[in-house]
């Protein structure tokens, strides 16, 4: 009995190491026209449809979502991968944001990430 359980969590790790959550690396804001473009640069062990990086979100400071970048396939061979969001329109007086990253399995990235606005 002990020898079939060693063996089911053994077969289990793999499984426990790709869940990771996905890892946002870099992001940053710049003016676009009337609003401002989300550049962010994501890690994710992506393995196909069934598990993949599929967005990032700018939240504001109290943790409203103010924008999502859907993101509609896996990455696995492009890792890590930028993505931008045009003309984001950001409350009157933001001067920060956070970005956060979810994948399939419903895991997000933590910590967030902060980004300041420019002035």
């Amino acid at each position: 009995m002990k020898k079939i359980l060693s063996f089911a969590l053994a077969a289990l790790l793999p499984v426990v190491a790709l869940a990771e959550p996905p890892v946002v690396e870099q992001a940053k804001a710049i003016r676009d026209e009337m609003g401002w473009k989300f550049s962010v640069t994501i890690r994710h062990g992506d393995t196909g449809w069934e598990h993949y990086a599929d967005a990032w979100e700018v939240l504001a400071e109290d943790g409203t979502v103010l924008a999502t970048r859907p993101l509609r396939h896996p990455h696995v061979d492009e890792q890590p991968f930028t993505r931008s969001l045009h003309q984001v329109m950001l409350p009157d007086g933001t001067r920060r944001v956070y970005i956060r990253a979810r994948c399939t399995q419903g895991h997000v990235s933590d910590p967030l990430t902060t980004v300041d606005i420019p002035l």
